[in-house]
Order: C-alpha cells, then structure tokens, then sequence
C-alpha cells in the first residue's frame, strides 16, 4: 500500500482524542506544544519533515496505535509484522496510561487538589487528564524525573495508579547509575528547546558495571526511591549490580530488580573458597519477566458457571453435591482480589455460550484482566450444560482472544475448569468425581492439543492431568478448587506470581488420596508476564478448617 494512502486511512480511523493522545506521545519528538497539532494528517506530515516517519520507517506509526491500544486498526493496515519499536518516551506512555485510568469523577476530584497549584482556567471542566498534565509539566510541577506531586495526589484518589508510577521509576533509575547522579540529566518538557540532549528511547534498561561487592540484604517493603535514593543499603545494591547487568536490565519492574538481587546474594554465600560457584547456584533465570499491569480501580470480571442439577439433561449425570461450596469459596476469594464476581447455576450449553458472548462484547478497557470458573460435569475437551449438551472448551476460551475481545488484548485471560474430561472405574461412595456414570469415576483429562492455549495471554487451569481422576468431595468441595482457593489468600499476600501459586496447588492436590488414587492438577498457559494480583487492603476471607490444604480425605 503507498505509504501516503496508508497514512490517510489511518487518519480517517482516528478519533478526535485519539489525535490529541498521539501528539502528546509525540510531544519529545515533535519538540513543540502538542496542543498545536490540528490533524492527523499535520502531525504526520510534521514527523515526516522530521524524518521520524517514512516509508523507510514506519515502525513509529505502530507503536504509536498499539500504545493507544487501536490493535485491530494495526491488524487492518498490515502492520503487524513490522518490528517493535521504543521510539516513545517511556514518560510520555506513563502520563499517556495514566490519563486513560482516570475516570471523570477522578478528574474532577485531581482538579480540586491542584486548585492552588495551576491557573483555575486550566481546571475547568472541559479541560482533559492530558492537558492537565501538559500544565504541570509547563509549570514544572511534573516532570520525567519529579512525579513526587502526582504521587501525592493519586495516594489520596486512586493509590492504585502509583503502582505504575513506581515501576516506571524503577525502570527509569539505571539511566543514572542507579544512584542519585541525575544533576546533569536533561527534564523532559512540554516545550523542549531543539538544542536539549536526548534521553534513551529504547525498551531494556542499559545498565553500568560497578565493582562487584557484597550485595546488600534486600527489605520487600521498601519502594523505588527507598532502593535507589538513600541508605547504605542501597548504595551497596547499586554498586553491586555489574553481576546482574544481563539479568536485571530486562526486569520491567522494582520487585524483579530485588529477586534479582536475592539470587545473587544466594549465589554469593555459596560460593566455595577456590571461588566457582556450587551447582546448586546455577542460575535458570536466563530473562527477567515482565508483570501484567494490575494498577485498575477494578480488577476485571470473575464469571462462575457452577452446573449442580443435572435432572432435566437427556445424558445421565448426577448432581454435583459439594459444587455450591466450591462456589462460595471462589466468590470470597475473588471477590477479595477485586473482582466484580458474576455467578449463574444450572446452565444450558445456549445459556453458558450466551454469557461468554455477551461478556466478550462489554468494553474491559479499564479492567486488568478476566476470570472464569467453570464447574460443571464433563467429557473429553469439553464441558456440559446442565441440559447435557456438550460445550467444547475453545468455546469458552476463544470469545477472549484479542482478536474477539479487543480491549482484553495483552491482558491475561484465567479459565479454571472442574469438570471430568473422560472416566475409569469408580472407587469410592463418598467421594465422588464429576462423571456422568453413576458407577463410575472420571479423568479431568483432555487432549494436549485441546488444553494448551493457543492464543496469547491465557491460562487454562485444568482439575488433573490427562487420563486420571479429579476428585469432589461432598461435604468439602473439590480437592483442586479447594486448593486453588486456599493457596490464592496464602499466597498473594506475599506476592507470589500465579503460575507459582498454581505449583503449590499442584503439590498441595498431589498429597491428597482416595484409597490407592491420586490427583495431579494441570495449568497450561500462553502467558508473555507474571500475573501479581495485589494485595488487598481487606482481610482475606475465613475459609473452613477443614479446607485446608495438604490434608488427606477422609
């Protein structure tokens, strides 16, 4: 496509505050008030003049729409296969993410606070977060390297939003020397002057060698500028980092730094006195992983399909006794996590598929990622409505890629099914699997090329591993569901990731027997980051003794 035509369509799929987003990102390139920009087709002719876009080189043009999430619109165009590019300043997409988090009632309530700091004009309602933000930079309120007043300001609207304040810091700090040394730094401005020195556009963090000491012990409660700013503690870390410049120059947020730094502290103390390292000290971290942003007022949608009477299907199915303590335990849990819990009982296959199509449909732009539980009867890669139809389990997933679901794009999707996926012979009276033999007991198996995701951003946490036994007990609910529940208000406050939490679940469930069987749970997934929920302010909720994980059934 000629590139001029390209350029065009892009402009006529714009909005007129999608233009307004765009030129603030381009403020540091453009190196001029973006309140200036009139067009689409002016601020690409004023890049192109520029030569910061071309035919030549278009990777600006997609990152600027993924950065303000127009992914389909990229699709479209063809510009997928175009390599990813860090030509934004890292600045610019944090006040850029942080203007699509306020809401208007926000924006009202940031106003009121900065009532004595900026001209009231600049506070009236039809004033934008964006252009709110462009008057504390012009006042020098803010700045790349001086977010201490917005900080102030969300603690007392929105906390949430600090989170992404910090990671932002802790990926700006090795830019200087992770030490405080940024007195010759350049600020980044609203109104660059054209002679101001550049600051580093790519996305890994270069960092610089220092003499390799004894790295200091690491507090989990200190912050971004605890860590880099102040202390001996810290200085020892920042001059410790030359061993973890391959490591920890890909971290995406403070928390990796100090896992990072654990681990070389670790590999330090077991080293032995000729100075090689003991195997026990190999390092199997070879890349930092990013975290899934968690920083909405909302966490997402938990959406529980909880099949118990299976009465009126034309398969023969038992009820599922013990499925409404199940319930009641992800709802708390959830629900405690931040969730906006949605549950329905006794689901047809047309109901179920009704559900997942209208929740597909709902705008989770400001949400951080979705849930869905499905606790029903099963057969092999598939799950049944109570009418006992089957509904396979691509159905349940795909309505949530990023090609169906666009505003769930790069955020992680979370499926955990009890359902039996096959059967072998029964074993015992009390417990009971969720099979629709009565004399038999069934496997929550499917087929591997059934289970895996193969879409970005999914985890699929499955009862058991293929071709055994998922186990419900009547009193106490399911031995993975009961696990999962448990190790969720365990382990998240301790900020454990979920792939880690769902490992415990799988030794926790692994204790368990039913006379000479077991259970092994199995997650598959396609995520790119860590899953962290936060932790919650609330105390978690009080599950039963008797769920407690590790102990066998009775």
């Amino acid at each position: 496509m000629d590139f001029q035509k390209l350029l065009l369509d892009v402009g006529k799929a714009l909005s007129r505050d999608d233009i307004k987003a765009l030129a603030f990102l381009c403020t540091d390139l453009l190196g001029r008030n973006p309140n200036s920009v009139e067009s689409a087709s002016d601020l690409f002719s004023r890049l192109e003049d520029q030569d910061r876009l071309s035919s030549e080189k278009p990777h600006l043009l997609k990152e600027l729409l993924l950065t303000i999430q127009r992914h389909r619109l990229v699709r479209e165009l063809r510009l997928s296969d175009l390599a990813t590019t860090s030509l934004i300043s890292p600045y610019r997409k944090l006040l850029y993410y942080l203007s699509e988090e306020i809401t208007d009632d926000l924006l009202r309530e940031v106003k009121f606070l900065l009532n004595k700091a900026l001209p009231r004009r600049k506070l009236e309602d039809n004033v934008t977060t964006l252009e709110v933000f462009m008057e504390m930079e012009h006042l020098d309120v803010i700045s790349d390297t001086n977010l201490d007043t917005l900080e102030n300001i969300f603690q007392s609207v929105c906390p949430m939003l600090n989170g992404e304040i910090r990671r932002y810091k802790a990926q700006q700090v090795p830019n200087t020397n992770l030490i405080a040394q940024e007195m010759s730094r350049p600020r980044s401005s609203s109104f660059p002057s054209q002679t101001s020195t550049s600051l580093p556009r790519t996305g890994s963090i270069e960092m610089q060698a220092f003499p390799p000491l004894a790295i200091c012990p690491m507090n989990s409660s200190k912050t971004s500028v605890d860590l880099f700013h102040g202390g001996d503690e810290c200085e020892a870390l920042a001059q410790n980092l030359s061993s973890l410049h391959t490591e920890a120059r890909r971290c995406a947020s403070l928390e990796e730094v100090k896992h990072y730094a654990l681990e070389y502290s670790s590999s330090q103390e077991n080293t032995n006195s000729s100075g090689k390292q003991t195997s026990q000290t190999t390092n199997t971290h070879t890349e930092g992983l990013g975290t899934y942003p968690m920083t909405s007022a909302k966490r997402g949608i938990c959406l529980i399909i909880n099949n118990y009477n299976f009465s009126e299907s034309r398969v023969e199915l038992k009820k599922r006794e013990g499925t409404m303590i199940d319930e009641k335990c992800l709802q708390e849990v959830f629900e405690w996590l931040g969730f906006e819990v949605q549950t329905h009982r006794d689901c047809g296959k047309r109901q179920i598929l009704s559900l997942v199509s209208e929740l597909s449909r709902r705008d989770h732009s400001q949400m951080d990622c979705f849930v869905c539980c499905v606790l029903s009867h099963g057969l092999e890669g598939a799950v049944y409505g109570v009418d006992g139809q089957e509904v396979k389990l691509r159905q349940l997933t795909d309505p949530f890629d990023g090609l169906n679901c666009p505003s769930l794009a790069e955020k992680p999707k979370l499926f955990f099914i009890q359902a039996c996926q096959g059967s072998v012979e029964q074993r015992a009276v009390y417990i009971e699997a969720d099979s629709g033999a009565p004399s038999r007991i069934c496997s929550d198996a499917v087929r591997a090329r059934d289970s895996i995701p193969s879409k970005a951003d999914v985890l699929l946490g499955m009862a058991t591993v293929p071709l055994f036994v998922s186990y419900r007990d009547k009193t106490n609910g399911a031995w993975f569901i009961q696990s999962l529940c448990q190790n969720l208000v365990q382990m998240v406050p301790r900020e454990c990731d979920l792939v880690s939490i769902m490992t415990k679940v799988n030794a926790d469930v692994s204790k368990k027997n039913a006379g000479s069987y077991k259970q092994m749970p199995q997650p598959s997934f396609s995520l790119r980051k860590k899953v962290v929920f936060p932790v919650p302010k609330s105390s978690p909720p009080n599950l039963r003794p008797e769920l407690q994980v590790c102990s066998h059934n009775k």
